[in-house]
């Protein structure tokens, strides 16, 4: 038991010293001019060790991604351990992903680059980042769970959430200004105008149009279909 734990742990500290070595690569000359070969050289590896691990640079990218969302689950984690307020709650989703891609915008743009290739491993809306995308839903999901909502809303607000992230994750890509203030303006923006949004979009009355949103959105396969709507 012992070996084999000793036999993994050598695993996993190969796996990590190739993994950082490929970032070094991707952030000094960027992700299309890095060849596999090069992050083998790099982490002083085979060639066949650095695919043993990662069967491609998109595999790299995608490890990025999952590594980003683990460290902002545990960000959010610990401060919504520390507040229930809403907008605090909201907030610190957007601004704890900015802090954490901060100096990677170039690997940030990898994904946007192939949203129109849909079967591609890195389409932010592809197969291949599905449980990221999910994971990243679910980190609004946990920020608004204390909030008392109609169930409908429950199911609506995390995903939108999610939409304006991406839209302000480009902003954020393409932002020149000193750590991207004006997106963090924007995003601070966005936040206040949703929770006044959220208290009109609470009123029973417009039930009928939420439930035409839900349906829109499951009939695209954006939203399970196994949830019950009740007021």
């Amino acid at each position: 038991m012992v070996k084999n734990e000793r036999t993994t742990d050598k695993a996993e500290q190969t796996r990590r010293h190739i993994f950082e070595s490929a970032l070094e690569l991707f952030r000094e000359k960027g992700f299309d001019a890095t060849t596999m070969q090069e992050v083998a050289s790099r982490a002083e590896v085979v060639k066949s060790a650095a695919y043993y691990y990662f069967p491609s640079k998109e595999a790299i990218i995608q490890a990025y991604y999952e590594t980003v969302q683990n460290e902002q689950d545990s960000i959010c984690a610990t401060l919504f351990a520390q507040t229930k307020s809403l907008k605090a709650r909201i907030s610190a989703v957007f601004h704890s992903k900015f802090d954490l891609v901060q100096s990677d915008r170039k690997l940030l743009g990898v994904v946007f680059r192939y949203t129109g290739e849909p079967e591609h491993p890195l389409s932010c809306l592809g197969p291949g980042t599905a449980e990221v995308r999910r994971r990243s839903t679910q980190a609004f999901r946990d920020a608004i769970a204390l909030e008392k909502l109609p169930k409908d809303l429950q199911e609506l607000l995390p995903l939108a959430l999610w939409a304006l992230q991406m839209g302000l994750l480009v902003m954020f890509l393409y932002d020149s200004s000193e750590h991207q203030q004006r997106t963090r303006r924007m995003t601070d923006g966005s936040v206040d105008l949703t929770l006044k949004l959220l208290g009109l979009a609470k009123i029973s009355v417009l039930k009928p149009i939420r439930t035409k949103i839900l349906t829109l959105l499951r009939d695209s396969d954006l939203l399970p279909t196994n949830r019950t709507e009740t007021p």
